[in-house]
This record gives C-alpha cells, sequence and structure tokens, in this order.
C-alpha cells in the first residue's frame, strides 16, 4: 500500500486550504478511515511554524512513498518550502507539491531576490509533480517544470454545507415570495476580498429606499476578523452610513448556522482582488447552494463563474453602483439557482475532488 505524508496545514484556523487539505485527509482514500482506502496517510501539519525543527525530523524519518506538499504564497513562508524541498531532495524522497492559490509565479519572478527566485526554479524543476487550482493557473509552473507534470485539481464544497434537492426545491418556492432579497459576503475579512465594495452596494440600496423606494435587497457578512483595523473600518462604514436597517454581521458561522445563510441566501457577492486568491471554496459553495454570484475576473474565478451565465464577473471598471443596478434589474434568479446548482453537482462535489486527487497520486 502507497504510503503517502502530508506537508501542509491543517485546521485551526479555517480556511480554503486547511479545509481541502482536512477534506482530502479524512476522505475514503485513508486506510485509516476506511478499510477499503488504497493509501496510508500520514502528516506533518506545517501551521505553526514554531514546530519548523521538529516537522523537519518527522519528515527526515517518515518512509513515505510520496510527500504532499501545500506550498506557500509568502516570502518567508518560501524560505521554509525551500529548507523542506532540499531535505527530501538529499534523501532522494518524490515530492508532489499543491498551489492553492494564484500568486506563486509573481511571487517568485517580481517579489524575491536572485538567490531566492534561483532556488525556487531549480527545486520546482525536480518535483514529481505540481497541482493548481483550475486550466487557466497551469500557467504558474510553465517553464518550471515539464508541462505533463502540471495537474489540475479544482475545488470542491464540502457535502455538509451542499443543500439537499429538497431543499433547493424549498428555496426555489421560497423566491415567488420573497420580498426583499438577501445578499452574502462569507469570508476572512481582508479589505481586498471586497467587502468594502458590498457595504458601497448596501449603501446605494439605502440612498434608493430614502429616495422612496422599496427595500428589495439586505446583506449579510459572516467570515473572521484578523485585524482590529479591519474590524474598526466595517464598523465605522455601518455606523457613518446609517446602515444598521441593511447589514447584518454574523460572526463566524459553521454547521447549522452555515447551512442556514446557504440556503436564505439568494445571492452570493465576493468581490476579490486578493493577491494570494486562487479558486475561492465560497463561491463554490453558494453555486451549489444556488445563489447568483457577483465576483471579479481574477486569479481562476474565470474557470468557474461565467459573466452572464453564472451570475456577474466584473473588471477593474466596474464600481458597486453600476453593480448595484445591474442586481435591480435581474429578474431571473431562478434560472441561476437551477444552472449553478447544477454545475457544482457535476463538476465540484466532494466525490470528484477526491477521485481526481486519487488519480494523480496514483500518476
Amino acid at each position: 500500500m502507497k504510503k503517502i505524508c502530508f506537508i501542509a496545514q491543517f485546521p485551526p484556523p479555517m480556511h480554503g486550504l486547511s479545509k481541502a487539505v482536512e477534506t482530502l485527509y479524512n476522505s475514503n482514500l485513508n486506510s485509516a478511515i476506511d478499510p477499503h482506502g488504497e493509501f496510508k496517510f500520514e502528516k506533518v501539519d506545517i501551521t505553526n511554524n514554531k514546530n519548523f525543527i521538529k516537522n523537519l525530523l518527522k519528515i527526515s524519518h517518515s518512509k513515505a512513498d510520496l510527500f504532499y506538499f501545500t506550498i506557500s504564497q509568502t516570502k518567508g513562508g518560501n524560505l521554509r518550502d525551500l529548507v523542506i524541498f532540499k531535505l527530501l531532495e538529499l534523501q532522494h524522497k518524490k515530492c508532489l507539491i499543491h498551489l492553492h492559490g494564484g500568486y506563486y509565479r509573481q511571487l517568485v519572478d517580481n517579489d524575491m531576490a536572485g538567490w531566492q527566485r534561483k532556488a525556487n526554479y531549480k527545486a520546482i524543476k525536480k518535483l514529481s509533480g505540481a497541482i493548481v487550482l483550475s486550466n487557466s493557473l497551469k500557467k504558474i509552473f510553465e517553464g518550471m517544470i515539464d508541462d505533463d507534470k502540471i495537474f489540475v485539481v479544482e475545488n470542491c464544497v464540502d457535502d455538509q454545507y451542499l443543500l439537499t434537492d429538497q431543499e433547493i426545491e424549498e428555496k426555489l418556492k421560497a423566491l415567488e415570495s420573497e420580498k426583499v432579497l438577501h445578499v452574502l459576503w462569507l469570508s476572512n475579512f481582508i479589505r481586498s476580498k471586497g467587502y468594502p465594495f458590498v457595504l458601497e452596494m448596501a449603501k446605494a440600496e439605502k440612498e434608493r429606499v430614502d429616495a422612496g423606494g422599496e427595500k428589495r435587497f439586505h446583506f449579510d457578512f459572516a467570515g473572521k476578523f484578523f485585524e482590529d483595523s479591519e474590524k474598526d473600518y466595517f464598523e465605522s462604514c455601518i455606523k457613518e452610513n446609517g446602515l444598521e436597517e441593511y447589514v447584518t454581521y454574523h460572526g463566524i458561522v459553521g454547521g447549522e448556522q452555515k447551512r442556514k445563510l446557504l440556503k436564505e441566501c439568494y445571492i452570493f457577492a465576493l468581490p476579490t482582488r486578493y493577491p494570494n486568491e486562487g479558486q475561492p471554496i465560497s463561491i463554490l459553495e453558494a453555486m451549489g447552494n444556488g445563489m447568483f454570484i457577483i465576483t471579479t475576473n481574477h486569479a481562476g474565478i474565470p474557470d468557474i463563474v461565467e459573466d452572464g451565465v453564472n451570475g456577474t464577473v466584473m473588471d477593474k471598471e466596474h464600481d458597486a453602483v453600476n453593480c448595484y443596478g445591474k442586481l435591480l434589474n435581474e429578474h431571473e434568479l431562478s434560472l441561476f439557482i437551477v444552472r449553478n446548482r447544477k454545475k457544482i453537482k457535476k463538476f465540484y462535489c466532494q466525490n470528484e475532488y477526491i477521485r481526481k486527487m486519487k488519480d494523480v497520486f496514483e500518476d
């Protein structure tokens, strides 16, 4: 039985990368989880850099046939990665990397000193393979590693956060009588992920209602604040613009609370320009649960969201008021609910993700 050592970030904290790693590690591929599993998994959790020396010893002593490594997209994290690459090379161990983002090549080519850039090119060339999140992101490793060693494995929606077919039918039926539609923003609170843009949409809704219109939209936010400055900015925007009746912050959500939001909201907004973005799982979750998507043509997003087909995909020229205007004139949300749900169930479900990872592990 093939042994695979995960060198990766496991929850907590919970984010796209750590969630994807956890889903894979706890899948039926793991013989410790399922007696019929094809592989024996072990892990080295690299979330906390204080354990760096201990982790190097674990890697050094591992008898795994393959090391599955989720690499960093920061200069400091990359220094750690280079040490791990060198250790694996010296011990003649096979390494497969998985990039959960779209910033790595820009980091290497534009943000690193010459010696660090050369070290990355040398290390990547010697790998057994590299996994990216979409076809458009394959270019990240072009010229660094042979094309036939670049694999595409899209992110997936965790089964626990995918509404049942019956719940989707209930959602469609409820849409017929909904007077106020809920718009959801669900992510970590980082400004470049676009939450100020969504607050501007809420401001536009308030201004329309103040001018005599009926309320059409309510804006729901959920996620974690990593910096007090982000929380202060978010709260001050609400207070200064009088958005208390238009915006609700739900905190960090999971389990049934998250499922409830996914069922009650019909529009999902993530107008992200976050440099490290790859293929946001939150967008996949929203599509799988029947939401109209508002997002950008950034990173690997255009591979999953097509403008006018799955929602609205903005370039840098769009502003919040124009986007809000388009949303006001959208009268066929039910078509997007059905179309987006169907796409996710076919191509981005958990079983499909695990199947594709199995194929890569066996390659």
